[in-house]
């Protein structure tokens, strides 16, 4: 091969290699998500997605599974479902969801939490730190909590309810003066209905054998990590349920449903 020949390929395959770097790099900046928030609050809980195609995009997140069968928690890319008996299982790949939001996540910055702050407090405190509120976060908080109170959902049968109904009789756990970490994200107002505005956690103790969805917390010594995320993707489920359901924006509902 002619000299000017090797050094043309060349050239050509470090440009192909730092593309494809880039592009690497961009698909980790980005939150993958199944389905809609407002989805979920009428009733489309069919397993669409399965879990192995939501552990390729993302090693970080929070969601559900098909008929509402407990809250789901990834992190450090170890995926749990916990049950609506409080304990955390590892997720069987074949198992599927109806909404789910994960990401790769990349610390963008981090920052200790000063003392014993109560829920609101805390995301305020969060909120503070905060460089523009215009994009979305994956956030990460460590360490220990002097009082979590979570919830879990019991399975579902068809036809299915409304989540408003099935919160109702959700069953609730409370932990004190435990060490684990809060898994979540911070999503724009203006992207609310697509998912939970502001922001979401869902907590797992630190021996990784317990937790669920967060209603009220107290923080004691705990370090909190963000990832900003400009990109978002989302798949939409492909079922009847999906394109009748009225996904107008309900507030009400969702408050219910969160707290």
């Amino acid at each position: 091969m002619p000299r000017s020949a090797g050094r043309l390929a060349a050239i050509v395959a470090a440009l192909i290699l730092v593309c494809g770097a880039a592009r690497a790099e961009e698909r980790r900046d980005v939150i993958y998500q199944v389905s809609t928030l407002n989805a979920l609050l009428q009733g489309v809980l069919e397993g669409q997605t399965p879990y192995f195609v939501v552990e390729a995009r993302g090693d970080f997140g929070i969601g559900t599974f098909g008929d509402l069968d407990g809250e789901m928690l990834a992190v450090d890319g170890a995926f749990y479902q916990i049950k609506s008996d409080g304990h955390a299982y590892p997720v069987e790949p074949s198992l599927k969801t109806p909404f789910a939001s994960v990401t790769y996540f990349d610390r963008d910055f981090a920052f200790s939490v000063p003392g014993k702050l109560d829920y609101p407090a805390f995301l305020a405190y969060l909120d503070g730190k905060l460089p523009t509120k215009n994009v979305p976060y994956a956030v990460r908080v460590e360490g220990t909590f002097e009082f979590v109170k979570t919830r879990s959902v019991p399975r579902q049968s068809k036809p299915y309810p409304k989540l408003a109904e099935v919160v109702k009789t959700q069953p609730v756990f409370e932990f004190k003066n435990v060490k684990g970490t809060l898994v979540g994200f911070r999503f724009p107002d203006y992207m609310r209905g697509v998912n939970v505005p502001g922001y979401h956690f869902h907590f797992i103790t630190a021996d990784k054998t317990a937790g669920g969805h967060v209603l009220e917390l107290t923080t004691d010594r705990v370090d909190a990590s963000l990832d900003a995320s400009p990109g978002f993707s989302m798949r939409l489920p492909e079922t009847e349920a999906f394109d009748t359901a009225d996904l107008s924006a309900d507030g009400a509902a969702l408050d219910k449903v969160e707290k």
